[in-house]
């Protein structure tokens, strides 16, 4: 098997793949936003890998993300690998692609926060551990649409995993009004909607208060946060909300409303929940998100990678969640072994902000609607 960096020119073919498997494809606007990356460009990491066929086209991939890192004032990097997908006739493909991104230097990290179950087994044969070594199997939920979530488990029992085929076959279910035109919101008066996350803001205040604490943690500053924002695929910007304490800010939650297939209810997935030391802002933070999820169009929220820390901190809030899960999802490999009990990530940290499958737009609905339409006569 060749395999070599992703280009480019090879965006058309990274698309066709994620279709053959039923996940989300980029604009081209959005594989050049995700390869404008200012951690990637830093230290001109390969945007991904793939593996090609005699006539040098993709025929299987996975996705390079670099997220650069803070610590006591020094800047470092580490990868999370996204977007594994290796078609059947190509069985075999997953090892020589994760060895490539396990080779990568100039990365403290090498890591996932978002295995599948498929694919967990494989990270452990290739050197990776389970990571968070308590948690790495956790997902929490809170139910807010009983009725859309019971439709949802129907359709994953009838229909299984969704093909590209059965996609345009079954059409998008269990959407809502709201998850295009959200309703407003209803903030606590200590919570506020964050739009500037610029250096001189109150955002950038607490950004460099967070950055002092001594933990290692995922950049949130100015150009990361602008660039993270700024995803052109998103139908909507990621809601980040802060808590004020004092006339300060103490706390954010970032989130985002998804659809995980055709046929999976919306859910507002918990990107990232970050607080100073000492500040009571998390668990009010989620229940605010909890609060506000129904007039976002989310049946669901969830939490999908955290630890021991985190959840300890979310006390009853985090308690009274459903456990879902149930394999390993996280796993890593640490270059510098000092840096794994000082580092506490979030869903932010991995790839979720990136690979969440968006809420589709009406056009984009219409559109699948007229494929399924123009089909369906075709096979007549």
């Amino acid at each position: 098997m060749i395999v070599r960096e992703v280009r480019a020119d090879d965006y058309p073919a990274l698309n066709r793949l994620h279709a053959s498997v039923g996940w989300p494809q980029r604009s081209m606007d959005g594989w050049r936003w995700l390869a404008d990356n200012p951690a990637r460009r830093e230290i001109d990491a390969p945007e991904g890998w793939v593996i090609v066929d005699a006539g040098d086209r993709p025929c299987a991939m996975l996705g390079n993300l670099i997220q650069r890192f803070v610590l006591d004032g020094r800047r470092l990097h580490g990868a999370t690998g996204f977007s594994i997908i290796v078609p059947p006739q190509h069985k075999g493909a997953s090892r020589p692609l994760i060895q490539a991104f396990l080779d990568q230097p100039g990365v403290f990290a090498h890591y996932t926060l978002n295995a599948n179950a498929r694919s967990a087994a494989l990270y452990g044969r290739l050197g990776m551990r389970p990571w968070p070594e308590q948690t790495h199997a956790l997902i929490l939920s809170w139910t807010i649409d009983p009725i859309a979530c019971f439709r949802g488990r129907l359709l994953r029992r009838a229909y299984g995993q969704t093909s590209a085929e059965a996609a345009e076959q079954i059409g998008e279910r269990l959407m809502n009004p709201r998850l295009l035109q959200p309703e407003h919101l209803r903030l606590p008066r200590d919570v506020v909607e964050i739009s500037d996350v610029s250096e001189g803001s109150p955002y950038g205040e607490f950004w460099r208060a967070l950055s002092r604490q001594g933990a290692l943690v995922a950049d949130r500053g100015a150009e990361m946060m602008r660039w993270r924002l700024a995803d052109p695929d998103l139908p909507h910007r990621p809601l980040l909300l802060g808590r004020i304490e004092d006339g300060r800010l103490t706390g954010t939650a970032l989130a985002m409303t998804a659809k995980t297939s055709i046929i999976d209810p919306p859910s507002l997935e918990i990107i990232d929940l970050q607080a100073l030391a000492g500040a009571d802002a998390i668990p009010l933070l989620t229940r605010t998100l909890i609060r506000n999820a129904r007039a976002l169009g989310a049946a669901k929220v969830r939490l999908q990678a955290l630890t021991p820390e985190l959840l300890q901190t979310l006390g009853r809030v985090g308690r009274a969640a459903r456990r879902e899960g149930g394999w390993g999802h996280g796993h890593a490999a640490f270059r510098e072994e000092s840096l794994a009990p000082l580092w506490r990530p979030t869903p932010l940290d991995g790839d979720y902000l990136v690979c969440n499958r968006p809420v589709p737009s009406a056009q984009e609905r219409r559109q699948a609607q007229r494929r399924a339409t123009t089909g369906r006569v075709s096979k007549a």
